[in-house]
């Protein structure tokens, strides 16, 4: 049970709540900080589900919302208060007032969809963000199947390790991990962008060096499938924009080539890009071509 009196345990991502700290601990607590409350029971099975992606996404979100855990049983009253039929329950409380909430347990990526309504996660600090670039992608392999092999009931780390897998350049290993996943991970975010990276890491396989692919285009512009994979490479070597450029001279010059390809490489891209600004943009020059 979290003690209200002290305030290193307050400020908790994850915190018990009963009738006596609800109004302290959630309510007046939401006026500055949004407060997910998850009503839950021992014996129920969806809540077992529920409650570790909650766990997790509270602290993914480094203190944008904090998590309160209502145990029904414990606290039929509190239950009743809010007209409790089914569990899991969650509610959003934000400025002291209901904002939003759900019932049963959704997938990941519906979670994180539900949240984005309402909060973003906040940004590392500059020491966390040194501690995880400290982290080699290898490291972090080690550690996650360590992990794995502790807690097998924890799927959202297969997750992570599909990855870590993906950064240290494994891609057979991510691959054979993303299929793997259950089903309620198989729509996370992270897992629909590692999907989108891997179909552009097939794409190079076999594929020539940047140079020669930009001699075979200097020869022949229209040769689409040079193109392609250049855009690819630059996509996938960090020159984004310029990557962006050769799918949309496909698309503007040969749109039904290999049936719509440049469209999809685009759609590829932007899951995978977090340049916002630079998604938006050419969002909008491919609709142009496109309608």
């Amino acid at each position: 049970m979290t003690d209200a009196a002290n305030p290193a345990e307050s400020r908790a991502p994850v915190f018990d709540v009963d009738q006596q700290t609800f109004e302290t601990e959630v309510l007046e607590a939401s006026l500055t900080t949004p407060i997910l409350v998850d009503f839950w029971a021992t014996w129920c099975e969806p809540c077992k589900t529920l409650g570790p992606m909650l766990e997790a996404l509270a602290a993914e979100y480094r203190g944008a919302f904090r998590l309160g855990k209502v145990d029904v049983d414990a606290q039929q009253e509190l239950a009743a208060m809010f007209g409790i039929k089914s569990i899991p329950t969650v509610m959003l409380v934000k400025d002291g007032q209901i904002l939003d909430g759900f019932a049963g347990a959704l997938p990941m990526g519906q979670l994180r969809e539900f949240l984005s309504r309402h909060v973003q996660p906040l940004e590392a600090s500059a020491e966390d963000a040194g501690e995880a670039d400290a982290e080699t992608a290898e490291q972090a392999i080690n550690r996650l199947q360590q992990e794995i092999a502790k807690a097998a009931d924890k799927p959202e780390l297969k997750l992570d390790l599909a990855l870590a897998l993906m950064r240290a350049g494994h891609v057979a290993g991510a691959e054979a991990e993303l299929a793997a996943l259950p089903a309620n991970l198989a729509t996370d975010a992270r897992a629909q962008r590692l999907r989108s990276e891997l179909e552009l890491a097939h794409a190079l396989q076999g594929a020539p060096a940047a140079a020669e692919l930009q001699q075979r285009i200097q020869i022949d512009p229209a040769d689409w499938a040079a193109r392609d994979q250049l855009g690819v490479r630059l996509l996938l070597e960090g020159d984004a924009e310029a990557g962006l450029e050769q799918f949309l001279v496909i698309l503007q010059k040969a749109r039904d080539w290999n049936d719509g390809q440049a469209r999809k490489r685009l759609l590829a891209a932007f899951a995978t890009l977090d340049d916002a600004d630079l998604v938006g943009r050419y969002r909008r020059r491919m609709a142009s071509m496109l309608f």
